[in-house]
């Protein structure tokens, strides 16, 4: 079963069980891809799946923020929640070690040696690591590798 289809029969045991909270968030997920289908006129599978989510999950951590600076703890709990339900279609992340474990092999292999080489290492990682690992973390490591 692919992950969009996992997702449509969550949205519809979410509808059964009354969990408006969590259809909701399925619901704005599944809108969502239909928007990146609509606008690149592709089906999206599971890899471009992934990325919607990442990239739904990194607005609500930047709204949690807004909304902690701006001391609105009840529109960061319903953040907080709505990354919880995204969370569920992401696979299992790599650790920090393993990220600069596998940031290091590829610094390696390219031949990378300083700032200047960032943006073929992260074109390289992205590759490599999209939808396994947060990309903050993998910047970091990025980093790292080359200012070593």
């Amino acid at each position: 079963m692919s992950l969009k289809d996992q997702i449509t029969e969550d949205m519809k045991t979410a509808m059964r069980a009354k969990d408006s909270a969590r259809l909701g968030t399925i619901r704005l997920l599944l809108a969502a891809v239909k928007q990146k289908e609509v606008d690149e006129r592709v089906v999206v599978n599971d890899a471009a799946l992934i990325a919607i989510v990442d990239k739904l999950i990194k607005q609500r951590k930047d709204s949690v923020a807004a909304y902690t600076q701006a001391q609105r703890m009840d529109l960061a709990d319903a953040e907080s929640a709505e990354i919880k339900v995204l969370e569920i279609y992401l696979p299992q992340r790599l650790s920090t070690e393993a990220i600069k474990s596998a940031v290091q092999e590829i610094v390696n292999a390219l031949g990378a040696k300083g700032s200047a080489d960032m943006g073929k290492v992260m074109g390289a990682v992205k590759a490599q690591l999209a939808g396994k690992a947060d990309m903050a973390i993998v910047s970091a490591a990025v980093k790292a590798a080359l200012s070593s």
